[in-house]
């Protein structure tokens, strides 16, 4: 495993973004872990946050494209921090772009937050974790009807490695539905890999216990 994913883990227990315990997701299952990207809130999470989407943005698509998407709302500090942090890193100037959840007619009008879409851009969409790819069906419509985009892929931080609306995971989904890949910087299987009975900071964060919770949820619920 790369040293930006191992840092990554670490990072989001950190940050208290990743937890271990019984939480209800929004599809009503009860899940042993929980991923929440709105637990990044200071500018210095914030900018290594940046980093290691760049890092994952750069070794799955390269940094041969034009504008990175990020859906409202969450998308929209992720595309900010990743953007800053490809110029920072590569030296490339990606231009960001969100949307609104509604239309503004006046001032800086339109549905569009940052850049304009324009004819012939190639596009990556940056999105905290899928779950459902419910985003991406609203997402693609937006970007599409902007202009003639190629949309070469989504980047999310966590592949939760479980059934979307079929048998399939949700990034397999969206990949067989829209035609683009789509990767994140870790998924649960290298996460569970890493913290397996391993001590971060004096602290076991996936012990037998939660290791077996996390292996019957998966009985249940894991993609083919």
């Amino acid at each position: 495993m790369e040293s930006y994913k191992k840092e990554f883990i670490e990072f989001m227990i950190d940050s208290q973004v990743l937890k271990f315990g019984e939480f209800t997701l929004k599809s009503g299952r009860k899940s042993p872990f929980f991923m929440n990207a709105g637990g990044y809130v200071t500018g210095a999470q914030l900018e290594r946050l940046g980093e290691y989407y760049a890092r994952a943005i750069h070794d799955n698509y390269g940094l041969d494209f034009d504008v990175l998407f990020g859906p409202a709302y969450k998308g929209i500090p992720l595309s900010v921090a990743t953007t800053m942090a490809i110029s920072r890193l590569y030296g490339k100037e990606i231009r960001y772009c969100s949307n609104r959840k509604e239309v503004k007619d006046h001032g800086d009008t339109g549905i569009l937050l940052g850049s304009r879409l324009k004819d012939g851009d190639r596009i990556v969409i940056i999105e905290d974790v899928t779950t459902s790819g419910k985003s991406i069906e609203e997402t693609c419509p937006i970007i599409r009807a902007q202009a003639k985009v190629e949309i070469k892929g989504l980047m999310v931080s966590l592949n939760r490695m479980e059934k979307g609306q079929s048998d399939k995971s949700a990034l397999m989904e969206i990949k067989e539905k829209y035609g683009f890949d789509a990767n994140a910087i870790v998924n649960m299987q290298e996460v569970i890999e890493y913290l397996y009975n391993k001590p971060l900071k004096g602290q076991i964060y996936i012990d037998d216990r939660i290791k077996e919770e996390i292996d019957a949820y998966y009985k249940q619920y894991g993609a083919r």
